[in-house]
């Protein structure tokens, strides 16, 4: 979706075209898995969520008055990810201090989810990695992830206001794309429907499988020139 909305609207004005279609994600998601949330893993992670948040939005300050043809915050983003990645595939010959849910790994997965969400809506990946890692059940991945979302998504839209009103020039949420979000939100809702109704018939294995090639195929777009 990053890469996609990214080519359509622009880089910093995909951030805010994006943003709303998740929140309505995000509720529809929370009401389907609310109760099967693991709040232990959303505590650990949210101290560090909100550092990554405030660096991204000082980071989408600094880019609102420096205006540049080339995207830097894809390929770092990208990077990040694909590192996050390997650390998991290799966690048996790495130890426990190397991965996600680890005490270091929750710092540095917090950080991360927090800043790429910021700048450009990116989490997914990271914390797929970060919940397939903690071997969740598929019904806590989703109600964790879900909770998570929600939660993160709505903080972010105070902080995507001030910047609009802070370089009106360079603006991150317009009428045009809020337009686009209301002809999307039906779209939404019923993918979401088809979505809940496939998940209990995918297996546990090949689910983690798919949502960690998934992530890497999404880390590794954001490389590619827009």
């Amino acid at each position: 979706m990053v890469p996609i909305m990214a080519a359509v609207f622009g880089g910093r004005l995909s951030v805010g075209a994006t943003i709303p279609m998740l929140i309505f994600a995000d509720c529809i998601a929370v009401s389907f898995y609310r109760a099967h949330a693991r709040w232990d893993h959303l505590k650990t992670l949210a101290p560090w969520v909100v550092g990554g948040l405030l660096a991204g939005t000082a980071l989408l300050d600094y880019l609102g008055g420096h205006h540049s043809r080339f995207d830097y915050v894809g390929p770092l983003i990208g990077a990040m990810v694909l590192a996050m990645l390997a650390l998991s595939l290799l966690r048996g010959r790495l130890g426990e201090r190397m991965v996600p849910h680890s005490k270091e790994g929750r710092a540095v997965t917090g950080v991360v989810a927090g800043f790429s969400t910021m700048v450009s809506n990116a989490a997914g990946p990271v914390m797929s990695i970060y919940m397939t890692s903690a071997e969740l059940p598929k019904n806590q991945f989703m109600g964790t992830t879900a909770w998570y979302f929600f939660i993160f998504n709505l903080s972010k839209v105070p902080l995507l206001l001030w910047l609009n009103w802070r370089y009106p020039s360079a603006p991150i949420i317009t009428a045009q794309t809020f337009a686009f979000n209301m002809q999307m939100f039906p779209v939404i809702l019923a993918s979401a429907f088809c979505g809940r109704w496939l998940l209990p018939h995918i297996p546990q294995k090949p689910f983690n499988n798919t949502v960690l090639v998934l992530a890497a195929i999404a880390a590794a777009y954001l490389f590619v020139p827009k």
